[in-house]
Formats: C-alpha cells, structure tokens, sequence
C-alpha cells in the first residue's frame, strides 16, 4: 500500500490523538467538549459521531446531517480538525460538502467490502485522511482489504484503529485487545500508521490507562479516545467516556519509551538479542524432532488401522503439560494455547500420513 505518513499530513511525529464524544448529543455538548479539548495540546483532531445506528431498534442513534454544521463551528471556534464516521456513500457526501477533514469505517462497515467498495467510490478523487477500524472478528487480512480498497481509489492518508474484536467469553473488556492481530499488521505494513482505541476495548473508564499504555509499549502512533463534557450523562457508551479532563490527567500518565536503536555498540542488548537467536533455533530443532517422531506414530496408527485421535491420551497429555507448565509459574492461557497450536499441527501431519497411499 502507498502510505502518507503522519508527519507528512500532519506536520509533527507526536503521538495522533483524536477525542471527542461518541455521539453528537446537542449543539452545546458538543462545543463545550470541545472547547475543552482545544486545551490538550495532544489532540489533533475531534471526533463526533453524527450517524449512530444501534445494535437494536429505538436507541438513540444520533441527531444526524444537523450536527455536520456543528462541526464546521468547533473548528471555526478551536481549530481542531473534525473527525465523523460513515457508513454509507451518502454519509461520504455529506461529510465532504460540509467540511469534515477526516472520516472513519467503523468496524461493522469494516466487514462489508460491498459498503467498503460504495464507500472508495465516493471518495475516489479526494485526499481526504481516512481512519479505518479493524472488523468485528480478529481477520487481519478483512482489515487490510479495506485500506488496499481505500488505496485502489488514490486514498494514501490512512490511518489503522485498533479498537479490539468481539469476543464469546466475558472478560474484563469490551472487546478483547488480541495484540497479536496488531502486530502482525504492522509486520506486513510497518509504515502503515497504527492508533489504538482504548474506549472501545475497555468499555470502562478504569482500565482505559493500562490499555493506552499497552499501545504506547508495542509502538502504537496514537489514541482514539471518547470524551464527553459529563459523560455520565451520555446517551450512548456513557461508562466508557471520560471528560477532557479526566483525558488529560491519563495522557501524563502515559510512559512514552523511544525506540530501541539498531546501535550495534550497545553491546548488552546486542548479546541479549544474540541469547534469544540461540534459543530460538533449540526450539524448532526440538519442535522439529518431535513432529518427526509424531510422524512416526502416525505411520503405526495407520499400518495397525488406529485411529488418530487417541482422546484418552490427549486429556491425560494436555493436563499433565499444563500441571508442569504451570508449577514453572507461566501463564495457564499462553500454555493451553501452545498446547493446542502443536496437537492440532500434529493431527494435520498424522491425517497427511493416513491420506498419502503410498504409505
């Protein structure tokens, strides 16, 4: 993808903070909130949703196209630049002609390359910066086809927002961080700039901070955060807001760590580094030796007509496993989730075994 960075468009190489309310409430809720935000140096751009269609019926879902000239008035006023989401072309329209500077895909457009194809359209001959969430479900190569789309129109101002995946298990978060899908997409795209949405992912104000600071840690570019004048007053995610106040507070908390340099003369981190080339190349050559013998094993099964899955086995392995793992003091997920990474790959080579007829 071709990439505008962000010091190029936006003429800094700060952290991109953008903030403001989940929805456009009121004229004067949303001027209030941003007048107050016009104090945080941090924030660049403010953010407001103007269309907010529910998960069910007879919600609020936003005061609509009105609240695109209350926009043009808190830039007018702060000089803050205005951020709306879209879901549709004629959402795209409206927001062009009304002076929106930038616009985001929210992660349920995200899932839709029809809606996402509509979308480009609409852009297309614009340069317009376009912040584009990641789906629903951890599919990084979803949310990689969205911007490529965004790009096949001329669009090169794009921005990933990371703002967590639905997850079937009630945990502490709205919506699960699953960091992993993150950094594989800066791995395929390390220009690509990346900010993260703690709101969306925490859900609560309390954890907010920690979230924030996770995304600073893996080198995030910046923040998407929801602020409201009196957010427990909000018709929409009112648990999940804070005030401008309250956001500044938690940016000077945050720890902004540099970079680590390629300085081959910082000879401690190089050694290190060195340890961990070392280690790593033990652990394929154990994983190799064992996924040889876990062929050799499925070579018995299949001349001695045994099943593969042997479910006896596999109870008695995995609880043993963990039960050693967990008295080294590691994580029970981390090894649950290593332990079914490597039986699932040896099922995948016992099966190849028992359809290759030459054996």
């Amino acid at each position: 993808m071709e990439i505008t960075t962000l010091q190029e468009w936006l003429g800094t190489d700060k952290p991109l903070i953008v903030s403001g309310p989940c929805s456009a409430e009121s004229y004067e809720q949303v001027m209030q909130t941003a007048i107050a935000l016009r104090k945080i140096p941090e924030v660049r751009i403010f953010r407001s949703g103007v269309w907010k269609p529910r998960t069910r019926p007879k919600g609020f879902e936003g005061v609509g196209s009105e609240a695109l000239l209350w926009l043009k008035d808190v830039k007018k006023e702060t000089g803050l630049l205005t951020a709306v989401e879209v879901a549709c072309a004629q959402h795209v329209e409206e927001a062009l002609n009304s002076g929106i500077d930038v616009v985001w895909l929210g992660a349920r457009t995200v899932v839709n390359p029809f809606l996402v194809n509509d979308i480009c359209n609409a852009l297309k001959g614009t340069d317009i910066p376009v912040l584009v969430k990641n789906p629903l479900h951890p599919d990084v190569n979803l949310w990689i086809g969205a911007m490529e789309r965004l790009n096949d129109v001329g669009i090169t101002k794009i921005v990933a927002v990371h703002r967590g995946f639905f997850y079937y298990k009630n945990t502490e978060y709205r919506n699960q961080p699953m960091w992993e899908v993150v950094i594989e997409l800066k791995r395929q795209f390390p220009n690509l700039p990346i900010i993260n949405d703690p709101s969306h992912i925490g859900g609560k104000r309390s954890v907010l901070l920690q979230i924030a600071q996770k995304a600073f840690d893996l080198e995030l570019s910046g923040l998407m955060v929801e602020t409201h004048i009196n957010p427990d007053e909000a018709l929409t995610d009112s648990q999940q807001q804070i005030t401008p106040e309250q956001l500044a507070d938690m940016l000077s908390k945050i720890v902004y760590r540099k970079g680590f340099s390629e300085d081959k003369t910082d000879n401690k981190m190089e050694l290190l580094r060195q340890e961990i080339d070392k280690l790593d190349a033990e652990l394929l050559d154990i994983l190799n030796k064992r996924f040889n013998i876990i062929k050799e094993i499925g070579v018995y099964k299949k001349n001695n007509n045994i099943t593969i899955l042997q479910i006896e086995r596999w109870r008695e392995m995995f609880k043993n496993r963990l039960d050693i793992a967990q008295n080294m003091g590691y994580d029970s997920a981390f090894i649950k989730s290593l332990i079914n990474i490597i039986h699932e790959e040896s099922i995948r080579l016992q099966e190849d075994i028992f359809n290759d007829e030459d054996i």
